[in-house]
């Protein structure tokens, strides 16, 4: 089909895939059980390779989300980090360097925080891992090993299940942070398998924060993608 002439679907997707943001400030209101249910089984249909299905969720709510919170706070404040999957500041190229530094500089300064405010910076990081008052998170979990293959299989489930939560009008957050203290994670839920690759905070926005209206550019198409014949 010509790109001239799009699909009856393409204008939702458009909004859908553009519409979905990252949440930093979220209301208490618990999402209902019924909506849990239906944003998990739709995410369930994400593609895997030979439909593997490699990820294991666990998603927590209630009073074990705050004896979690108080832990990784604990774990933070400790310096107990317990990471799966390898992570360096040096992995970034000068582009993806400056895309972070742009990213910051708007995170920041819709906090109020000044640019050499280590303190406050570093006192934001810490409360981030209260999920930014999320009522829920979604830990996803590679149900396996640590490897690259089943994680990007995990990482297109995780980008279906925020899509998927947008469509249900929740908002979410994805927050690597909360997979620098796996094994905290682990001992808090009783889980004994699987690598955590990401969490994610979730619930309804608070429309009322500026953290939450903070707008990212995204690269040219030709600056990631080249057409090859």
């Amino acid at each position: 089909m010509s790109p001239s002439h799009p699909t009856e679907l393409s204008g939702y997707a458009e909004k859908l895939i553009r519409g979905r943001r990252a949440t930093r400030a979220f209301r208490p209101d618990p999402v209902p059980e019924q909506t849990l249910r239906a944003v998990f089984a739709l995410a369930g249909a994400a593609p895997s390779s030979s439909n593997t299905q490699p990820w294991q969720v666990e998603v927590v709510s209630g009073s074990l989300r705050d004896r979690l919170a108080d832990a990784l706070q604990a774990a933070h404040a400790e310096r107990r980090t317990t990471v799966d999957f390898p992570y360096h500041e040096d992995m970034y190229s000068i582009a993806q360097q400056r895309r972070r530094a742009a990213f910051g500089t708007a995170l920041y300064g819709a906090l109020g925080i000044g640019r050499n405010d280590h303190a406050a910076r570093a006192a934001f990081d810490a409360e981030s891992l209260r999920f930014y008052g999320a009522p829920h998170i979604a830990f996803l979990f590679t149900a396996g090993g640590a490897g690259a293959r089943l994680a990007a299989d995990v990482g297109i489930y995780t980008q279906t299940l925020l899509l998927a939560m947008t469509a249900y009008g929740l908002a979410s957050c994805p927050q690597g942070l909360l997979s620098f203290y796996a094994d905290t994670v682990r001992g808090e839920l009783g889980v004994d398998r699987g690598k955590l690759l990401v969490g994610i905070s979730f619930g309804y926005a608070d429309e009322s924060a500026p953290v939450n209206h903070i707008t990212t550019d995204r690269a040219a198409l030709d600056a990631t993608t080249t057409f090859r014949c």
